[in-house]
């Protein structure tokens, strides 16, 4: 059984065709790209899976289950986790607090006005774990809001990890950083793929991210399926040179 199936799935915005008829499978432990123009439908397909949008017609399933009317936060209970375009932490807050957040929801206390003893260590710990995994051991305890874009969206990714999701979903994790940033980024979600056997989509612009991080990769454009394979079958298909990746092989 596969983790994630869409089947046929479109959405509208009145007379505009966002996606039109999109299916994909995902296994567990796949990291699969999602590429296209701007305008493509990349982000909604996103939230489509994420459940922010309603489909206008199609099926999503996920490990098996229907999710296609799902609130987002049950999805989220249900092991789907995303970051956006736009890096969603609290700027005000240290990382550490920042891991804290996600990690006191994943433990069950989103509601605890207070922890006890116990609890409150064994949140510690899990904060502990989750600054090793993403590199922050230096900056802990640095607000947020002062970090390089880079270690910024190293938080967003852990606080996603912290809620232990079974797949994660990476918008264009790399926007707007430099060459060091986005290695120190591509090698993050490449060490949470292979090492901790992490099921991905991703979306990205950058080309060298995608053919070095990618399984297999989708390609949309105009709302719709242009092309789908490996990245070798990608970068010489015709289609994909004339519509997205120009002379580049």
């Amino acid at each position: 059984m596969s983790l994630l199936e869409v089947e046929r799935v479109s959405h509208r915005f009145g007379s505009l065709h966002a996606v039109s008829d999109i299916s994909m499978t995902v296994e567990t432990g796949e990291l699969r790209a999602v590429i296209g123009p701007n305008g493509a439908g990349k982000t909604t397909l996103f939230n489509l899976i994420s459940g922010f949008f309603p489909p206008t017609s199609g099926l999503i399933m996920f490990d098996g289950h229907d999710i296609t009317g799902i609130a987002p936060h049950r999805r989220v209970a249900m092991g789907i986790a995303r970051t956006f375009q736009i890096t969603e932490v609290f700027p005000e807050l240290s990382v550490r607090d920042n891991l804290r957040i996600p990690a006191e929801m994943q433990a069950g206390h989103r509601l605890s006005p207070w922890l006890s003893k116990a609890a409150s260590a064994g949140i510690n710990e899990r904060v502990d774990e989750l600054i090793v995994l993403g590199g922050l051991e230096g900056r802990a305890h640095r607000l947020v809001g002062e970090l390089s874009l880079g270690d910024q969206r190293a938080t967003e990714i852990i606080m996603s990890l912290a809620l232990q999701p079974r797949l994660l979903l990476l918008d264009e994790p790399t926007a707007g950083m430099g060459d060091q940033e986005t290695y120190d980024v591509t090698q993050l979600i490449r060490h949470l793929h292979r090492n901790h056997s992490l099921t991905m989509i991703l979306i990205e612009h950058d080309m060298r991210v995608i053919f070095q991080l990618a399984q297999r990769i989708m390609v949309l454009a105009e709302g719709r399926i242009l092309a789908e394979g490996t990245p070798e079958e990608i970068a010489n298909d015709d289609l994909v040179q004339a519509a997205y990746l120009g002379t580049v092989k």
